[in-house]
């Protein structure tokens, strides 16, 4: 069935928004298996409430897939009800792996795909599966994302910019390596209004979470942050150059404070340092 088609579109068109996104929300929630010879699958498993996404994969899809449903228990609830969408279709996960779902262990390698795609239905798709949309416990609207990946978060880092004018610096966190981008108040509200359009394919309470943003205002006392000067590699050099932060200061016109905590994070190996050093 070379060149199957669905909906009048070939299956995993990532120019079509709906397999844009199926095709982010596989990246990040999927997994590629390899079975004896040609054997194998792709699999998705999500919360049950969440089933009406993987009928919708079922419909985009022009090759047999099935849906269980499993109930176990977990380290966060005694009784946890998931669905599990199952695809063994070779000319498919043959297709699907091309795009850049590898088989296997796939968290620091996935990457945006090669060729042209809609970005803002993949993005979206990365953030139904591996982010979340709402408001803090301070009430502020936030989007974040959580990634092992450096493609996607730069990926991310940028698509954003574009959409709000924040800028990101990509760092992994010390504890785990993984990559933690937040945008909140405005540029939450921004990107969030950008991702989840009108009739958008995506997860129900996600979208329904999103739409929620447009409702926040600003209170009359809340100061607007002015934008945070990032640290370039270059400066991180100045500071372990000379190893003091008052003659760093001076040197680099910033406080003192701050880089005296930079410095500390430096040489505590708490930040990477600068690929020379």
């Amino acid at each position: 069935m070379a060149d199957c088609e669905t909906s009048a579109h070939r299956f995993m068109d990532l120019t079509v928004p709906e397999y844009a996104y199926m095709f982010g929300f596989l990246q990040a929630d999927g997994h590629l298996s390899k079975g004896a010879g040609q054997r194998g699958r792709l699999t998705v498993e999500i919360n049950a409430r969440d089933i009406a996404l993987l009928h919708k994969f079922q419909e985009l899809t022009p090759y047999y897939s099935s849906i269980t449903e499993r109930t176990r228990s977990t380290n966060f609830s005694a009784v946890h009800t998931s669905v599990i969408w199952r695809l063994c279709s070779l000319e498919a996960r043959t297709r699907i792996n091309a795009l850049g779902l590898p088989y296997g262990r796939k968290s620091q390698t996935i990457a945006p795909p090669p060729g042209a795609f809609s970005p803002r239905d993949y993005v979206r798709g990365i953030i139904d599966a591996d982010g979340s949309v709402g408001y803090t416990g301070q009430g502020l609207p936030f989007v974040s994302l959580t990634t092992a990946s450096t493609a996607i978060g730069a990926f991310l880092c940028s698509y954003a910019e574009q959409v709000t004018g924040a800028k990101r610096t990509l760092r992994r966190n010390a504890r785990d390596g993984i990559y933690n981008v937040l945008y909140t108040t405005e540029n939450a509200q921004r990107l969030a209004a950008d991702l989840y359009y009108e009739e958008c394919l995506a997860l129900e309470r996600k979208s329904l979470a999103a739409a929620s943003l447009s409702a926040w205002m600003r209170p009359a006392d809340m100061r607007v942050a002015p934008e945070r000067r990032r640290w370039s590699d270059d400066e991180d050099r100045v500071l372990l150059r000379l190893g003091d932060h008052v003659q760093a200061a001076r040197e680099l016109g910033r406080t003192e404070k701050s880089c005296c905590v930079r410095l500390w994070r430096l040489q505590t190996k708490r930040l990477p340092l600068p690929v020379d050093q």
